[in-house]
Parts: C-alpha cells; sequence; structure tokens
C-alpha cells in the first residue's frame, strides 16, 4: 500500500467513498484515539488514505479533478 492523500477524518471518509465507487480498495490510518470526545487538536485529528500501488495514480489523478 502507498499513501496517496493526508486529510483531516470527515474528508478521508468523502475520498474513500469516492476512490471504492472506482473500484479503488482504500485504508484509512488514523491517529485518533478511541475517545468520547468529538475534536481533535492539530495533526492528531489527521489521516493517511492508502491504496495498492497499482491504483495510486489513477487515485492522485481522481483528487486533482
Amino acid at each position: 500500500l502507498v499513501e496517496v492523500h493526508r486529510c483531516d477524518q470527515r474528508e478521508a471518509l468523502v475520498v474513500k467513498g469516492l476512490f471504492e465507487s472506482e473500484g479503488i480498495p482504500v485504508l484509512i490510518r488514523s491517529r485518533i484515539p478511541q475517545s468520547v470526545y468529538p475534536f481533535t487538536v492539530g495533526a492528531q485529528g489527521e489521516a493517511v488514505l492508502l491504496v495498492p500501488r497499482a491504483d495510486a495514480d489513477r487515485s492522485r489523478r481522481l483528487l486533482s479533478g
């Protein structure tokens, strides 16, 4: 798997839906610990989207519009 995008958790879920609708499997790696508090601080809330290497270029093209 390779990293194709970094963003907040909400955007990550939208991008995940886009990739999956195009048949691209995606994994979201997040630093958000399990918590009852609905907020994050700085990079703690960052999510990293990972896709198979074979789909990386296509994923980046989808993100660029």
